[in-house]
């Protein structure tokens, strides 16, 4: 399977954005199902690049993830980007597990810090990793991996100094050898283009990939934000207001907003979009069918 390394670089010498998406392990034989069977063959349609599939909080998912990574390698003939985290794992457990990712024939790992699970105070597993770039380097040495990091163009939201000193971090990440950058969702433009600009003046040339997501309902857009720190745009806050009680509009709506947001992140270079799909398909089809990517 191919590394995202070279994906990002063929794509750049074609001139075409890289189209990928991120899953998570549904909690159900029936998500499963639909997700396995419905919606990863549609995004395929799509010519999606590569699919990246979630760790769970504290690594709680981790056989669902392989799972789902083999299904996706073996069965689809998709190229899988695997989440791992330094979460509740020693290093000899993070190095068993990319043995095992190896063996499954993937070779592409978005390495994060990682979530304790419940919501508690992250601390260092004993044996384990304290920080993400610790992971970057670790997998590196371990095998030919292509290593992703996630970054925040607004800043972590646990990152109490804020967002220069979280995108200090962040270059800490692609020194210890990370390929390529994938961002947090966000809703304003103007936050990617003056994260990836910092960056660029910091010496920074990695592929930084803006992270969209196709709103699906007012309610679980709020949800989502307040966990993750990103910030609706207060015109964007009213818009959603008018469609509290109307989530097939809200979504109508997601598909509008998400289209222009493309269309300049798009017109302004960036190597690719990474969709938030959410484990369905119709609200990222339509979108990349605006932009004429499907």
């Amino acid at each position: 399977m191919r590394l995202i390394r070279d994906i990002y670089a063929q794509r750049a010498a074609e001139r075409r954005p890289v189209v990928s998406f991120e899953v998570f392990p549904p909690k159900t034989e029936e998500g499963d199902h639909n997700l396995l069977e419905k919606t990863i063959p549609a995004l395929l349609q799509a010519r999606s690049d590569y699919c990246s599939v979630t760790y769970g909080a504290g690594g709680s998912t981790r056989e669902k993830t392989l799972m789902l990574v083999e299904q996706m390698t073996r069965r689809h003939q998709l190229t899988a980007l695997a989440h791992l985290t330094c979460v509740n794992h020693t290093r000899e457990q993070v190095g068993e597990l990319l043995d095992r990712i190896q063996a499954l024939g993937c070779r592409n790992i978005l390495a994060l810090r990682g979530d304790p699970p419940n919501g508690a105070e992250f601390s260092t597993t004993p044996g384990g990793f304290e920080y993400a770039a610790q992971l970057v380097e670790f997998a590196r040495a371990r095998g030919d991996f292509s290593v992703g990091v996630a970054g925040f163009p607004e800043g972590h939201i646990a990152c109490k100094p804020g967002k220069f000193v979280d995108w200090r971090h962040l270059q800490t990440k692609v020194e210890a050898g990370a390929d390529f950058i994938i961002t947090q969702l966000f809703f304003d433009n103007a936050d990617f283009f003056e994260f990836r600009d910092h960056l660029a003046r910091a010496g920074v040339r990695v592929p930084i990939v803006p992270g969209v997501i196709s709103i699906l309902s007012a309610t679980q857009i709020r949800r989502f934000t307040q966990l993750c720190g990103a910030k609706i745009p207060p015109a964007l806050g009213a818009r959603l207001a008018q469609l509290e009680h109307d989530d097939a509009a809200a979504a109508e709506f997601g598909i509008e907003y998400a289209s222009q947001q493309c269309r300049e992140l798009l017109a302004a270079g960036v190597p690719g979009l990474h969709f938030y799909s959410l484990n369905k398909s119709a609200s990222t089809l339509r979108v990349l069918r605006n932009l004429g990517l499907s």
